[in-house]
């Protein structure tokens, strides 16, 4: 029993010597300020999106990009994406389907998206605040840094805050799936008419003499506009540390949220054999809404990242969409290119 309770008071103690002995052996560390400037920030981005990623329930796709902001000292700031899929292969999934399946000859069309806006800045600030940076050598390459535990440093800094109103545009287009869409509204192919009644058929005669389901897609636009609101945080501050690499902090995020009403949205009839059938049966929602994320850092060449969810002015039970961006490379530059001159 002594011997019991001995094991189970060294299996108690040893843990706590362990942590003390850790923490002891933490070094302490020096640093000097090199700068910490969060105003003095590039004041354009341009970045290309080799990838972004959409799963909207009209059209889920994925595919390419470009992006540029522009910072007007701290009154306001402008943006400007602009987004298409690759191909129908990769991805944009109802016109890859409409193409291979479609019996109709309504032509689909290729998902884009463009979006213009700004923010003004109601309130610029800075205040006392901390980040936190890896002390990093050089010598820490390959397997070594892979086996270290990598220790952090406290760092006080000023933080810029921007509390902003945005307004702005969006631009897109793209196929949907019609059947789907006429699903989720408990309708059928026989609710699209023509001009004088005539319903659309829900089947098919094949080359075989057998029934089988007419697949419809269509074509569908939008123009919106967008007012919200937005915070962001910017912190732009480098120190020397005595026997570690120089420590960096630079990131710019912006988390937002919009309302987005689109005052034209439009769905092409439907064009089957020698007949269009109106599609003004179908439902839509021109009322939407969305939060998201975009975060970049103030480097000359650096990446962005950026995602955002919400429901999006479309057809009725087809408006919800989740999106995700990752910019590579981004190029930014302060756009002052004056020096000093002397004269002899």
């Amino acid at each position: 029993m002594k011997l019991a309770r001995l094991f189970e008071l060294i299996l108690f103690v040893l843990p706590i010597v362990s942590v003390a002995q850790t923490q002891n052996d933490k070094p302490a560390v020096t640093f000097e300020e090199l700068y910490d400037e969060p105003y003095s920030i590039n004041k354009l981005f341009i970045g290309f999106q080799p990838l972004y990623g959409e799963l909207f329930a009209t059209n889920p796709n994925a595919g390419f990009g470009v992006e540029a902001s522009y910072y007007y000292k701290d009154k306001f700031d402008l943006k400007a994406s602009f987004r298409k899929t690759y191909s129908g292969e990769f991805f944009d999934y109802n016109r890859e389907a409409a193409i291979k399946n479609s019996n109709v000859s309504n032509v689909p069309q290729a998902f884009s998206y463009i979006e213009l806006g700004g923010t003004y800045h109601i309130k610029d600030f800075d205040q006392d605040s901390k980040t936190t940076m890896v002390l990093y050598k050089k010598s820490f390459k390959g397997d070594r840094w892979a086996a270290t535990v990598p220790l952090h440093a406290e760092i006080p800094c000023k933080v810029r805050k921007i509390y902003g109103a945005r307004l702005g545009t969006i631009i897109w287009k793209g196929t949907t799936d019609i059947n789907r869409a006429l699903s989720e509204q408990k309708l059928t192919n026989t609710d699209l008419t023509t001009s004088s009644g005539k319903q659309l058929s829900n089947t098919y005669t094949d080359q075989f003499g057998q029934q089988k389901q007419l697949n419809v897609f269509g074509n569908i636009q939008s123009a919106d506009i967008y007012v919200g609101g937005s915070m962001s945080w910017i912190r732009n501050v480098a120190v020397s540390f005595d026997k570690y690499d120089e420590g960096v902090d630079d990131g710019l995020m912006t988390l937002f949220f919009d309302i987005i009403a689109a005052p034209s949205l439009t769905l092409d009839p439907i064009n089957y054999g020698k007949e269009s059938y109106s599609t003004k049966v179908l439902k839509t929602h021109p009322i939407g809404l969305r939060a998201g994320i975009d975060g970049k850092f103030n480097r000359t060449l650096g990446w962005s990242y950026g995602g955002e969810f919400g429901y999006r002015p479309s057809l009725v039970g087809l408006g919800f969409y989740a999106m995700f961006k990752i910019a590579f490379p981004l190029y930014s530059t302060n756009l002052d290119y004056k020096v000093e001159s002397f004269g002899k």
